[in-house]
């Protein structure tokens, strides 16, 4: 109980200084890296620190990196390095291209939701690379949310998963199969008409693994429901920190 207060303590804390610090883009660098079937695929690096363990965070559709590019430097106060990817399905989110899909367009890859593991396994072989400490969280938003479920099941270098609107995105499999003897930390949250499905696909997770969240009111779908815009943004982020803050107390000690 008391590691609790302390916890909820130095998130209260810390989303102070969320809403009253301007939020800088000063550590964002465009990079490039290239998946198995060569596709080269395009993220944003905002660095924190190089020993820093690393937050790879993943769009929903018709989206783009641009989607994390108001969430990004708050994660980087939390003392992670992030790494907001390019899918090759996707469009544009806050005037940001996505640079990824164009180049699959380009090149006649194909680009389905399900096609978007190669890119999510490409993103995690760049940060093995360059990172110092090799583990990482995995951030997905909808149908990203489900890939990184997938991807980190059983993975030994990542440490966790926030999936914000998991769900069952793909018409040819059930990603529930892809959840057996899930090993991860994992955070879930989801707007209300969500609720009942997301509850359905997490139910064979292990307690002791799970975290979920379900925000007040009807929620905002995907990771947008951490912008500013949205009136209950401080409740979920605050959420959010107490699970990040209890990753990092648990694995990167």
């Amino acid at each position: 109980m008391k590691s609790e207060i302390n916890r909820l303590q130095a998130c209260l804390l810390m989303l102070a200084v969320f809403i009253t610090a301007p939020v800088q883009l000063s550590a964002q660098r465009k990079v490039t890296f290239l998946a198995s079937d060569k596709l080269e695929v395009t993220a944003d690096l905002y660095l924190y620190d190089h020993g820093a363990p690393y937050i790879i965070l993943f769009h929903q559709e018709n989206s783009s990196r641009g989607e994390y590019r108001e969430i990004a430097p708050k994660l980087l106060k939390l003392g992670f390095n992030c790494l907001a990817v390019d899918l090759r399905s996707g469009k544009e989110c806050r005037f940001v291209k996505n640079e990824t899909a164009a180049e699959a367009q380009k090149n006649h890859l194909s680009a389905t939701t399900l096609d978007c593991e190669k890119d999510v396994l490409a993103a995690i072989e760049y940060v093995g690379k360059t990172a110092i400490k090799n583990r990482y969280i995995l951030f997905g938003s909808s149908f990203s949310a489900s890939l990184a479920m997938k991807v980190a099941n059983h993975n030994r270098k990542t440490t966790a998963v926030i999936a914000f609107s998991p769900g069952e995105h793909f018409s040819s499999v059930k990603v529930k199969d892809w959840l057996k003897d899930f090993d991860k930390l994992l955070y879930v949250t989801s707007t209300r008409r969500e609720q009942p499905f997301v509850t359905e696909l997490i139910g064979d997770i292990p307690a002791q693994c799970l975290t979920k969240y379900q925000p007040s009111g009807d929620g905002v779908h995907g990771a947008p429901a951490l912008w500013n815009e949205n009136p209950s943004a401080s409740d979920d982020w605050m959420s959010l920190m107490m699970f990040v803050k209890k990753v990092k107390e648990e694995k990167y000690r």
